[in-house]
């Protein structure tokens, strides 16, 4: 069962995002592309299914096959021999292969998974060096993962062997999302703890290191890291989403199989949801504890430690002293220091001070907080901005002019400050005007609370962005808002690939739009 794929997850899912940017380039370089929207369902396609399926097709021997590559379900010998190529619409033809992917994706995942338990996990040198706890912590309940796995694969593959035709895979995601898919939600908490360990093992057991290395090394891994095996049960959880919203895009509108369709993708989402709760959590509770250590206060105490409360940004700004209106800026000497920490609900305005501490001499809550920029003041006005605090500590209002370092600097902090305000470019999520957009074509790991991690592929619509090489993102398969580097991605030029992608995004997010809307507050917070 787990030798069928030739390819590795990390393989298989590489060349498959990969093969997804290059068709959408070429898509986008089309000055008139000859899709330009979801093809509506095909009336005459029930009929021909039918007349196949009255034919007792033979089973599909592909999930044994252990020399099958990477295929296409229409490149199967059953499928090519078989006649149904000549009979399919071609709207059909996509959605088995879209069907096809999420099968064949899932026993590639399972290989990887048995080779993470039976190649590292079940090492004897391996497991002599570690503790019962270090092993724990390290391997989490892979075992249980790789169970579910098995179990939808077995599924899966028995539907596809049923008949040449697909008849549907969302109700067997559905069925194993909601009754089995937990699993995920606990690997996935741990990692935080998981990436830890790993880091101080190999810190502090050179025979740990030296194993891990030989591991590598085995032509089974086909040059992949021990780490790239960790993380695979959130990869594959979080592809899975996008499978099930690949086949939402082409399955017939107000179909059976788009209301299947539309319940696997609610209860992925839910599971995905949970999982990326459940790393913020363990990463925030300790973030907030070492803050609170770090953190004096001259004014009223405020109790910083909350199960509700998070950290947005921190960081140095220049505080101008003096009056707003002062045109004597010659010297640096105008502005100050202060660091800022900015919660999800609340706002606290510190100088540093000796030993790593920061005295507090203001606070507001965030929902009291208005931005304005300074334009056209020149040079030594450049990057400065007004915050005002309605209602600071003393609960009287007060205003700080404020310089950053750069003019991404200044417009994140002012996205992070009045998340409200308009952007350059208006969200997808009203439903207006075309918005620019852009392909992740580089991986990209967020390095600040504000900023957004990317995978190859993601499409995002871009709601600001700055001079200096920054953009302010909302990604579409799942409305998640972040800064990135603009050189991570390309912007799809096309206006129809645009609308495509738009509309693609609505009919996946239509079964819940009140939810969608409550989404897209939530992450502006």
């Amino acid at each position: 069962l787990c030798s069928f794929l030739g390819l590795l997850y990390q393989e298989y899912r590489d060349k498959s995002t990969r093969e997804e940017i290059e068709t959408r380039r070429l898509q986008d370089s089309q000055t008139d592309p000859e899709e330009t929207s979801p093809s509506e369902e095909t009336p005459s396609e029930a009929e021909p299914t039918s007349t196949i399926e009255n034919k007792a097709p033979p089973q599909i021997s592909l999930l044994r096959n252990s020399n099958s590559r990477f295929n296409l379900w229409q490149d199967l010998p059953e499928v090519q021999s078989s006649g149904v190529l000549s009979i399919l619409q071609p709207d059909e033809i996509k959605l088995q292969e879209a069907m096809f992917e999420l099968v064949t994706s899932e026993a590639s995942y399972y290989k990887s998974l048995n080779l993470l338990v039976s190649h590292f996990m079940e090492n004897e040198r391996l497991k002599k060096i570690l503790h019962q706890s270090e092993a724990h912590i390290l391997f989490s309940n892979v075992l249980d993962v790789m169970a579910v796995s098995e179990r939808f694969l077995l599924d899966l593959e028995q539907r596809v062997e049923e008949n040449i035709v697909i008849s549907d895979v969302c109700d067997i995601v559905y069925q194993h999302t909601v009754n089995h898919f937990s699993v995920y939600i606990t690997y996935v908490s741990n990692q935080t703890y998981q990436e830890r360990a790993y880091k101080q093992l190999l810190q502090d057991k050179p025979a740990f290191r030296e194993v891990i290395s030989q591991l590598e090394l085995d032509p089974k891994c086909k040059g992949l890291s021990f780490s790239s095996f960790l993380i695979l049960p959130f990869q594959r959880i979080t592809r899975l989403k996008l499978l099930v919203q690949n086949i939402l895009k082409k399955v017939e509108e107000k179909s059976d199989r788009e209301s299947t369709a539309l319940d696997a993708h609610k209860e992925l989402e839910t599971v995905v949801k949970a999982c990326n709760e459940g790393v913020r959590k363990m990463s925030r509770t300790e973030q907030m504890i070492s803050i609170q250590k770090k953190l004096e206060f001259k004014i009223k105490s405020v109790p910083i430690i909350s199960h509700s409360r998070w950290l947005l940004k921190q960081g140095e700004l220049q505080q101008m002293n003096g009056p707003k209106t002062s045109r004597t800026l010659r010297t640096k000497k105008l502005f100050r220091e202060i660091y800022l920490f900015l919660f999800n609900d609340l706002l606290v305005i510190c100088r540093q001070i000796p030993g790593d501490k920061y005295q507090v001499f203001d606070s507001a809550p965030r929902g009291l907080l208005r931005v304005e920029e300074l334009e056209d003041q020149g040079q030594s006005l450049a990057n400065v901005f007004i915050l005002r605090l309605l209602e600071n500590a003393d609960d009287r209002e007060a205003s700080y002019m404020l310089k950053a370092s750069s003019q991404s600097e200044m417009k994140r902090w002012m996205i992070s400050l009045a998340p409200n305000r308009r952007t350059k470019f208006v969200s997808f999520t009203s439903r207006l005007v075309d918005c620019p957009q852009i392909q992740c074509v580089h991986p990209y790991v967020a390095q600040q609370p504000d900023e957004l991690s990317l995978e190859l592929a993601d499409v995002l619509n871009i709601l600001d962005k700055t001079d200096d090489g920054w953009i302010f993102g909302e990604r579409l398969h799942d409305q998640e808002r972040g800064w990135f580097p603009s050189s991570m991605g390309e912007e799809i030029l096309n206006p129809k690939i645009r609308a495509q992608n738009l509309k693609e995004c609505f009919r996946v997010h239509k079964s819940d739009d009140s939810q969608r809307r409550k989404l897209g507050s939530r992450n502006r917070q």
